[in-house]
């Protein structure tokens, strides 16, 4: 079974880790699984030989109201259904922070969006100097992007739906 406690996956990193093997990680909230997430674990995968996602736990999503759309255990059976992740795991915390603590992945991957180490929230520049301290490396996917937010709200807004109906 690919999803584990994150706390398993520690020992199965640690594991994997002894065999030789080049631990990749991605994390992040992926509430509407779409093409640009499957690119981006697809690319992600490539850069290492163990892809492991962890996923935003409902309660620290913070994407707007009524998010996330999908709870966490279906957004987590939603990526381990794809063939190029190894591992996925529901976070406890707000961030990636204590994951990359935990599991000390080689890699730690995110999209293009964002290789100017800017984001809004200031967690990626929090994950970064972890990254240092553990002594990962940040890698950046150059995939399609789309983002879960405006995919929702385009598509899925009941709102939006009926403002387009009047």
């Amino acid at each position: 079974m690919k999803i584990k406690k994150i706390i398993e996956l520690k020992e199965i990193v640690k594991q994997l880790k002894r065999a030789e093997k080049k631990i990749v990680l991605c994390h992040g909230c992926f509430d509407l699984m779409h093409p640009g997430h499957i690119k981006y674990f697809q690319a992600a995968k490539k850069m290492g030989d163990i892809l492991v996602v962890t996923v935003t736990p409902d309660e620290y999503v913070d994407k707007g109201l009524d998010r996330p759309v999908f709870n966490q255990s279906l957004r987590a059976d939603s990526i381990a259904a794809l063939e190029c992740v190894d591992y996925v795991a529901i976070n406890k915390w707000p961030t990636a922070e204590e994951t990359l603590k935990l599991l000390k992945p080689h890699i730690y991957v995110k999209g293009q969006e964002f290789e100017a180490l800017q984001d809004k929230t200031g967690k990626l520049q929090k994950e970064y100097k972890v990254l240092e301290e553990i002594g990962a490396e940040m890698k950046f996917t150059h995939e399609i992007v789309f983002s879960s937010t405006e995919l929702l709200e385009k598509y899925f807004n009941p709102q939006i739906t009926q403002n387009n109906a009047d």
